[in-house]
């Protein structure tokens, strides 16, 4: 087939322009975007260079066979990324789509630099199954070096749309998720299979929509309004990281923190009573500079980027407002996969402790909270990272160790003066002990006065000078000079040992 100027114009011009108007103008109505302006929002202007544009050419109805694939620049760096079409066959894949999306992450990996997924596909199809599915080059290969480019390349998936069956695990396999409210969704069935299959009736945004997964199953990490949101949490996401694992996370020019944060002010005396770690971390980090991540699953944990004298740091917090700041399973899993994230792209991580503990009792252990626990533990003991922790006002139990405590070889462990670091909190503590003996004194009055007596006594055993006295603690800081204390002590760390164990790899506990 020879091609005239002419004629390979309106090839091209047939291929950018995607499905039928109709399909355009469904999208339009939901507030979709069309994929490549998607693209354009995302990328420097003029840097996308485009794969694949031809694919499935000769077919009817397939412009680049639903996805684009290729090269850009985002705020000046290089990236390989993919968009499905929804607007071709509601952007779902057969051979070639399946082939370019191969070819583009192996890319991303073969010259160490992140991969976007601008997902919105409504699966495989089934028509094309011999030739997409079960092959060496199949839509399995897409998973296997989504796996292998795990921790080498930064991947970050925007879905503006479905993500249905085998493609829901294009997301799942990426380092967070922003989610399209409204329009985005990931199901493994869809409602009206999950019907024939269980019975039950349910609809695609109950069981898999936007806020379902950003709130409940952890699997979307930020909640978006509109597409352009969405692309700005990548573009965010992005600057925090380093282009593959070799490398160290972006500087930038060093902003001081907020002028009016007074540090000592947000944390009550008494440590029954809440206060919202966010506001914390915000008042210590460079001015605007926290970007929080799954703000709204397992909120009893705060975690997410920031910087501190220009440079990035991950961030770990208890957060009393939201369940007195106690790990559940869920926190336990955020945390485990935060703290892996940070350590495979070499971001310092800072661990502010107010926790009680890990949660008890048989709802929870019946939910696997000792294995979830392990995880958390385990991922901060393989973590090579500078890291430091800071006990704002306690950690109790299990909790010190979930939270880089002196044991798991933080570069330092830092003390506010309203720290407190014990087995567990002197309430509970002198109930342990002396439960009997208070049970066995009838006058109320007697009875407290004992109990504040033996409660004063544990305080004094776990004063945290006594503590700092026994080298526990490396440093007792006051709130005014936490944040110049923790820029010096990274600046200290950075260049440190990463090796960790003599192995190959270790096995996820239980």
């Amino acid at each position: 087939m020879t091609l005239d100027g002419e004629a390979l114009e309106q090839l091209r011009k047939r291929a950018k322009a995607g499905g039928a108007d109709k399909y355009h103008a469904a999208n339009a109505a939901k507030g979709k975007l069309f994929a490549r302006e998607r693209v354009a929002l995302l990328v420097d202007e003029g840097s996308f260079v485009e794969d694949g544009l031809y694919a499935n050419a000769l077919a009817e109805g397939l412009p680049a066979d639903g996805v684009v694939t290729g090269t850009a620049t985002i705020d000046g760096r290089r990236v390989c990324l993919m968009a499905n079409d929804s607007t071709v066959k509601a952007g779902s894949w057969g051979a070639r789509t399946v082939e370019k999306i191969i070819r583009i992450i192996e890319r991303a990996y073969a010259t160490a630099v992140p991969m976007v997924y601008l997902v919105d596909s409504a699966g495989a199809r089934i028509t094309d199954q011999v030739e997409l599915f079960p092959g060496r080059r199949g839509a399995g290969k897409i998973f296997w070096n989504q796996v292998r480019a795990s921790g080498s390349i930064p991947q970050v998936c925007a879905l503006f749309g479905p993500s249905a069956a085998g493609g829901a695990y294009i997301p799942a396999f990426c380092d967070v998720v922003a989610m399209v409210d409204g329009n985005a969704s990931m199901y493994l069935g869809s409602d009206r299979m999950v019907e024939m299959v269980t019975g039950e009736k349910t609809t695609l945004e109950a069981m898999g929509g936007a806020k379902v997964h950003c709130t409940e199953s952890g699997v979307g990490h930020f909640l978006c309004k509109t597409d352009a949101e969405a692309l700005d949490v990548v573009k965010r996401y992005l600057s925090y990281l380093p282009a593959n694992w070799t490398q160290d996370p972006p500087t930038v020019e060093a902003a001081p923190a907020p002028e009016k944060a007074d540090l000592a002010a947000l944390v009550p005396a008494s440590e029954r009573q809440a206060f919202d770690m966010r506001r914390y971390v915000k008042g210590l980090l460079d001015e605007g500079s926290f970007f929080e991540i799954q703000a709204l699953w397992a909120k009893e944990l705060t975690i997410g980027f920031g910087r501190l004298n220009g440079e990035v740091v991950g961030v770990v917090g208890n957060n009393s407002m939201f369940k007195g700041g106690v790990l559940f399973v869920d926190s336990a899993d955020k945390a485990t996969r935060f703290v892996q994230l940070c350590d495979a792209f070499n971001v310092p991580l800072l661990f502010l402790s107010d926790v009680p503990g890990f949660m008890v009792g048989s709802a929870v252990e019946k939910q696997g909270i000792i294995r979830h626990g392990a995880k958390m533990i385990t991922a901060i003991s393989e973590a090579t990272v500078p890291k430091i922790c800071v006990v704002v006002r306690k950690a109790y139990g299990a909790g010190l160790y979930a939270m880089a405590g002196p044991g798991f070889e933080p570069d330092a462990t830092i003390a506010l003066p309203t720290a407190k670091i014990a087995v567990m909190g002197a309430e509970a503590a002198v109930n342990a002990v002396y439960a009997n003996k208070i049970a066995a004194i009838a006058d109320e009055a007697e009875r407290a006065d004992f109990v504040a007596a033996k409660r004063e006594e544990y305080e004094r055993d776990i004063d945290i000078v006594r503590l700092a006295s026994e080298l526990v603690v490396d440093a007792i800081v006051e709130p005014y000079e936490l944040r110049d204390e923790l820029v010096r002590r990274f600046a200290a760390a950075r260049g440190k040992d990463r090796h960790f164990s003599r192995r190959r790899h270790g096995v996820t506990p239980v």
